[in-house]
């Protein structure tokens, strides 16, 4: 009975600390029926004839108590990292929110934030390209309008509706393979890149982007194919009697002045009679026509292009006559003045043109052509290649060589040849062919 009383105390005690467990973390998973089974073998203790099989089960359940007292041990463990773990994540979001605090205090201090600025939205990329473009800028008024024509045709379509901010690297990527898809040729693409790219640069100077996301893209270096026609030098001569008794020789002197001197059609409407120099037999180069305006050239450059006697003779008469019908009065000052004393009209040169060519037998070219047409025949003679670029206005000789050297192939034999005349030669050209 005594050690009967013993067992039940014993076990009472583990009720009192299981209940006191059970209470405490409820929220952990263990068996909810540990404290009702040890209720259940408290109450029977008081049977003697089970004494012995109760007390067995009193020390299982005691080894139960300690491993689910472990277990709660180790829960309360993690429950305190996790604590501490969004102790010091708050923390850092704490110090991050006064970082960023000050930094617009000192904006509002500098005035270089506003409420309107951060109210205002962000604007989509064709706002804020028609934007960039009225924005005053040194470019070429010829520039300017293809620009404008760039965006238009090519940009817009694809992008100008998204938000300037929301425009990646993959959206230009696919903007521009489409352009691809439509076979726009790799130089008209990176033409189209310079406007895309200055409107980019332009909102990162202004902070709305952090990056010009086109400057990571890379097009194909594949070398660019030249397409052109030009007229042989026969072929020429044809065209040059044709046009002499076309009109009474009216377009004779402008398409003498292509074929002689290798000008831009745009060039040559907007020559004046203050850019000839007779004397020496120069015209200078110094501007442009381009629809309905007077602008500079091409390259931006002036250059003093070389007259053949035969053009000068050409336009020394062509300014005596037009001395001659306006009696020295109000003389048009072009030298290839229109019917209405205006610039040379391009419709109508392009028209006699065509029709002196089929007059001719020949086949059907372009005005820009004429000007292939003088750089082939140069080159076919074996003049200087380095002349003929600068005559034609090239900012860069390899244009010049990208473009006419295939059609000049082995015409350069006489040069090579010349590398036997050496005077250590082992021998000179024979006078007669060796046979083997």
């Amino acid at each position: 009975v005594k050690d009967r009383n013993e067992v039940v105390r014993v076990c009472r005690s583990m009720l009192d600390i299981a209940e006191r467990t059970y209470e405490i973390h409820e929220m952990n998973e263990h068996d909810p029926g540990l404290v009702r089974r040890v209720k259940e073998l408290c109450n029977s203790l008081t049977q003697e004839n089970v004494i012995g099989a109760k007390v067995s089960q009193a020390m299982g359940l005691q080894g139960d108590i300690r491993e689910l007292t472990r277990t709660i041990t180790t829960r309360h463990i993690e429950m305190e990292t996790i604590q501490n773990g969004i102790a010091d994540l708050s923390n850092e979001a704490k110090s991050l929110e006064e970082s960023v605090a000050e930094k617009i205090k000192a904006k509002l201090v500098l005035n270089e934030l506003s409420i309107e600025k951060i109210n205002s939205r962000c604007p989509t990329f064709k706002e804020y390209a028609e934007m960039w473009l009225s924005l005053p800028h040194e470019r070429k008024e010829s520039t300017q309008q293809n620009y404008e024509r760039y965006l238009k045709n090519h940009i817009y379509p694809h992008i100008g509706n998204m938000r300037v901010e929301q425009i990646g690297r993959k959206d230009l990527k696919l903007l521009f393979d489409k352009i691809s898809i439509n076979n726009v040729e790799l130089s008209s693409c990176r033409t189209i890149r310079i406007p895309l790219s200055g409107v980019l640069d332009h909102a990162v100077d202004s902070e709305l982007i952090e990056v010009n996301h086109l400057k990571n893209i890379k097009f194909s270096k594949n070398k660019v194919k030249y397409k052109i026609n030009p007229l042989t030098e026969k072929e020429t001569v044809s065209l040059i009697k044709e046009m002499l008794n076309f009109k009474d020789g009216v377009f004779y002197p402008p398409l003498l002045c292509l074929l002689r001197t290798g000008i831009r059609i745009g060039e040559l409407q907007a020559l004046t009679w203050s850019d000839v120099d007779f004397e020496n037999r120069l015209i200078d180069i110094n501007k442009t026509w381009w629809r309905g305006n007077v602008t500079s050239t091409k390259s931006d450059r002036t250059r003093k292009v070389d007259m053949s006697k035969q053009l000068t003779e050409a336009l020394r008469e062509l300014k005596h006559n037009q001395w001659k019908k306006y009696a020295g009065k109000d003389v048009p000052k072009w030298v290839f003045a229109g019917a209405r004393d205006n610039v040379l009209c391009l419709h109508v040169f392009r028209n006699a043109l065509n029709q002196c060519l089929k007059a001719a037998g020949l086949p059907h070219v372009r005005i820009h052509d004429l000007r292939h047409t003088y750089a082939t025949i140069r080159l076919l003679r074996g003049h200087n290649i380095g002349d003929v670029s600068y005559q034609l206005g090239h900012s860069d000789i390899s244009t010049t060589y990208n473009v006419y050297t295939h059609w000049i192939p082995g015409k350069f034999k006489s040069e090579i040849d010349e590398l036997d005349m050496h005077p250590d030669a082992p021998y000179t050209h024979p006078k007669e062919k060796v046979s083997l």
